[in-house]
């Protein structure tokens, strides 16, 4: 899942956008969640874009109790979720941090 993570928050989609086609040496589709929980717990977290705790000029992570609540309003395991949910959040706030960093020195 962090390397998953890592590519999507990264800007690894940026990447794929020169892509004609799925290549089969994608990190997207080499890192993908190899279970139904997995699954479940990537899924919450594309829908998690909302729930940012932040203060001026940082991204904190996600509102874990909105976090938990989404996913129990959509049967997702608990335990899944606090397993794998914390991963997917770190990858999110160094991605996301990097390219703030990198639009404040461009100017962007």
């Amino acid at each position: 899942m962090t390397a998953l993570a890592d590519w999507v928050f990264g800007g690894g989609e940026r990447y794929c956008a020169a892509c004609e086609g799925h290549c089969e040496d994608c990190p997207q589709i080499l890192n993908a969640p190899h279970t139904h929980e997995g699954w479940q717990v990537w899924d919450l977290a594309q829908r998690l874009g909302g729930q940012i705790r932040a203060i001026p000029g940082a991204i904190l992570g996600w509102d874990m109790t909105a976090a938990l609540a989404m996913a129990t309003a959509l049967g997702i395991s608990p335990r899944a979720v606090v397993e794998l949910l914390p991963v997917i959040e770190a990858a999110m706030v160094r991605g996301v941090t990097k390219q703030n960093s990198q639009a404040d020195i461009s100017g962007d």
